[in-house]
């Protein structure tokens, strides 16, 4: 007897945002499964959204097992274990894709993230008053740390190679400060005055993903490492400069998407790291520094920035 599934979607949120795709193929492929979600890392992204709003739970949701799950097929989608993943010939979507579908690597649309009027008003606020403060025509989005960062005795580390290195932060923001307003992303949070900087950067704290969604899509460019700020501005189509070391581009970000410019620090020197797999803690300590940062790279990302960061439409206060 064929039952209805339960996808166990578990990791951080830009896994939950990648599933996006692969869920909506299943609603799609298979309309006879009354299938559910099981978010062990919060609903956020399927808020609003037209068909899995309705079908996605939290994990503590109360008497779902006896509510619900007793009677399904559960489910675990492991992308990182899909052959595709680890050998560099899926992105993460298409990886969910492959373990929920089973349908190859195939082209999908972007997560289709839903904000709602309230949400993108909000954030065109905000972004409006930090440009104000700033006196900037154009705003940054700036995610300089991933998931992995930690902040020790006044250093701020990254083993698994994937963040800026602090240094790198304060020049990036000492330069690019000085024509766009900068918006800095991150629970980690940098004195940018005590390091010279003179224009005000805007350093918004306790504030959930979603609203960090909403300024996004209101903000003119995105310029990130390896974290879900990306996932969110392929999926908004924002325009973004992305820097990855320890991960491969292929992987976890959009080398075809035109409005990317993914710039390797990594290449040709990264070992894959087997997360999710087994422990390699070779590959580990190998891609540890590919993150570090001469001036000559520093350039690179600022020139890219310039070149790339582009006009945007604003229509009632909001961008389309």
């Amino acid at each position: 007897m064929s039952r209805n599934k339960a996808f166990f979607i578990n990791g951080g949120a830009g896994r939950v945002v990648c599933s996006i795709p692969a869920l909506e193929k299943f609603a799609e492929e298979n309309p006879e499964n009354n299938f559910i979600i099981v978010c062990e890392g919060g609903t956020d992204f399927y808020k609003g959204h037209p068909l899995l709003h309705a079908k996605a739970y939290d994990v503590w949701h109360k008497n779902l097992f006896e509510d619900k799950l007793k009677d399904m097929e559960l489910v675990s989608p492991e992308p990182y274990r899909v052959w595709e993943y680890y050998n560099q010939q899926a992105n993460l979507s298409q990886a969910y894709d492959i373990a929920i579908n089973d349908k190859g690597v195939r082209d999908l649309p972007k997560p289709n993230i839903k904000l709602s009027k309230q949400e993108k008003m909000h954030a065109a606020q905000v972004v409006k008053e930090v440009k104000e403060k700033t006196k900037k025509e154009k705003s940054i989005v700036f995610q300089p740390f991933g998931r992995g960062v930690i902040e020790e005795n006044g250093m701020i580390t990254d083993f698994s190679g994937r963040s800026f290195e602090a240094d790198t932060v304060v020049n990036l923001v000492k330069e690019l400060a000085k024509e766009y307003a900068i918006i800095f992303m991150g629970e980690i949070a940098i004195e940018f005055a005590k390091h010279g900087i003179k224009e005000p950067v805007a350093i918004p704290q306790g504030i959930d993903l979603r609203t960090w969604t909403a300024i996004i899509s209101q903000t003119d460019y995105f310029l990130g490492c390896d974290s879900v700020g990306q996932h969110l501005a392929y999926s908004l189509e924002i325009p973004a400069t992305i820097v990855v070391g320890s991960t491969f581009k292929e992987n976890v970000s959009y080398p075809d998407e035109k409005t990317f410019d993914i710039l390797d620090m990594g290449e040709g020197e990264r070992i894959y790291s087997p997360i999710r797999i087994t422990m390699d803690e070779f590959s580990d300590r190998t891609n540890e520094g590919l993150m570090a940062m001469n001036e000559k790279i520093e350039e690179v990302i600022i020139n890219s920035v310039k070149k790339s960061i582009k006009s945007t439409a604003i229509v009632d206060g909001n961008k389309e």
